[in-house]
């Protein structure tokens, strides 16, 4: 086997030149007086929404949502995230998003679980007995967070302890967030920040400093211009105009020198890792700008560090930072541009509503995702020596066999093309492969001809793409209504509901969306809307 690494629905608004099959906001859920600007007047309309218990925001008494963040998407769209709360604890798993527009107008909800809560808030378990057994799941561990007392959502919630263990796994490291009832002492969930590209191997602020650009000479991509600082006559791979962003030796500071040059060309120099690196996720920067009006990485104007020689055959985030191995034969470094997408893809999924998640279906979503963005940034990019493709990690060669996984067909190295009822106890890299397949049904097709390859269909169907950008902005606003219990019938609705938002006047991009989904097994959900086109007026 290769090495791996690496809701409720819409309301129809004025404007929509087509029929949203699903239930009308009732009036007066967002119909109060507009403040001044787009961003404000869907805030207020999304709280209001919350505050009336409007569709999947229905509450009980002791409960409570707070808005932690609101998204620009496309189409005049904005998404607002909502944390909820019981008795002001955190509810784990109860998250909400609320889609409203400009004007004011509620436009639908989502929420991770809607079931009532009622618990008692009183532990019976000692902290320090719920650290210590969070403490015993790593066998190596550097630190352990003091617990929080937390609501555990689902069909039967509980009071829990959320513990945070720092350390190793026998192959990786790890940043595992444990679940400990609060009445029995025992597991209820594990969820790892640590995302790697692969299983089974191996911000500061700088005074007087300016942004230039200086030369990288890269392993993958040649030369290249990089946004870089001077502060004096020191020089920095660290982007001031892009806050966050740096990239240095694992373990050690940003690179820095007395001139602008960086990077010598070769696979097993570490600073031409860095200029690959930071390279790419700049490029990857623009690319959320230029393609779906996104702020940075985080969707609020900010990056993550990079370091560059892990002594590992493989790369990861870890939840605020991006940590990038070798090949296997050490003869590079594992920054090429998919996979430097893929690892701040993960910071993507993390910082769009629902964050990371838990469990393997949406485990195999967030390594998707980072497939998907890193094939976005290579088109994007459209780079003479690294050329756009649906093949992830194959200028890197991880393990001498080439790609690690296939977009176009998973099953080229053993993972699933077809979702089934399987996927969610598949391994998460392996689970990537039926939304991986969707998203190149979208932007290609089926077969869609000029030298790039056929893409077999689970219902024998053919499949007619509409592109990467028009593909990349209807995956990209389906992930902004993500909650924390997202899944491949979420992410389908969602996306069947971004493109009817952002193609008003045309089915052409809601029917290749719902076909590519029906060529990958991903059932109809209910609820989910129709399309019948009428003119824009």
């Amino acid at each position: 086997m290769p090495h791996r690494g690496f809701t409720t629905g819409l309301a129809a608004a004025a404007g929509l030149a087509m029929t949203l099959v699903l239930p009308a906001v009732p009036a007066g859920a967002a119909q109060e007086a507009q403040p001044a600007s787009p961003d404000a007047a869907a805030a207020r309309a999304a709280d209001q929404a919350v505050a009336s218990g409007f569709a999947a925001l229905s509450r009980g008494p002791a409960e409570a949502f707070r808005r932690v963040g609101l998204t620009a998407g496309d189409a005049g769209l904005f998404y607002g995230a909502y944390e909820r709360t019981y008795q002001g604890l955190r509810v784990v798993g109860g998250d909400a998003v609320v889609v409203a527009d400009g004007a004011g107008n509620v436009r639908g909800t989502s929420a991770a679980e809607t079931a009532p809560i009622s618990v008692g808030t009183q532990a019976v378990l000692d902290a320090a007995k719920a650290a210590s057994t969070a403490r015993a799941q790593l066998p190596t561990v550097d630190s352990v967070s003091t617990p929080e007392k937390v609501v555990l959502a689902g069909t039967n919630p509980k009071l829990a302890y959320e513990v945070v263990v720092s350390g190793r796994t026998a192959t990786a490291p790890s940043k595992l967030h444990v679940f400990v009832d609060a009445a029995t002492g025992a597991v209820l969930d594990k969820r790892d920040d640590i995302k790697t590209f692969g299983s089974g191997a191996k911000s500061q602020t700088q005074s007087n400093a300016v942004n230039v650009a200086g030369t990288g000479n890269s392993y993958y991509v040649g030369t290249v211009s990089l946004d870089t600082t001077q502060s004096g006559s020191t020089y920095s791979l660290r982007d001031p105009g892009r806050p966050g962003l740096s990239c240095g030796r694992e373990g050690g500071s940003v690179y820095s020198g007395p001139d602008n040059s960086w990077g010598n060309g070769s696979g097993t120099n570490l600073e031409t890792g860095c200029v690959d690196a930071l390279f790419s996720v700049q490029t990857e920067w623009k690319m959320l700008k230029d393609w779906l009006g996104r702020n940075g990485i985080n969707g609020s104007g900010r990056g993550y560090p990079a370091s560059v020689g892990l002594n590992d055959v493989n790369a990861y985030w870890d939840g605020s930072s991006t940590h990038f191995g070798h090949s296997q034969d050490n003869r590079r470094q594992a920054t090429s541009m998919d996979v430097v997408g893929h690892e701040f893809g993960h910071g993507i999924f993390q910082t769009t509503p629902g964050g990371a998640g838990s469990g393997n279906e949406n485990g195999g979503l967030n390594e998707s995702t980072g497939d998907i963005f890193g094939a976005m940034t290579e088109a994007y990019a459209n780079n003479a020596k690294d050329r756009p493709d649906y093949e992830v990690g194959e200028g890197v060669n991880l393990v001498g066999q080439g790609p690690i996984r296939y977009m176009y067909d998973p099953s080229k190295v053993g993972d699933p093309n077809c979702y089934s009822s399987s996927i969610p106890s598949t391994e998460v890299h392996a689970a990537a492969g039926p939304q991986n397949h969707w998203f190149y049904l979208l932007a290609e097709g089926s077969n869609p001809g000029g030298g790039k390859p056929a893409s077999p269909t689970c219902n024998n169907s053919s499949v007619t793409g509409v592109g990467i950008q028009k593909a990349a902005k209807i995956f990209y606003n389906g992930l902004l209504k993500k909650t924390s219990s997202w899944n491949h019938r979420a992410a389908r609705k969602a996306t069947l509901e971004a493109a009817i938002a952002l193609y008003p006047g045309s089915c052409t991009e809601f029917t290749a969306t719902k076909a590519a989904w029906n060529a990958v097994s991903v059932p109809a959900v209910s609820g989910e809307p129709t399309c019948t086109a009428r003119p824009v007026r």
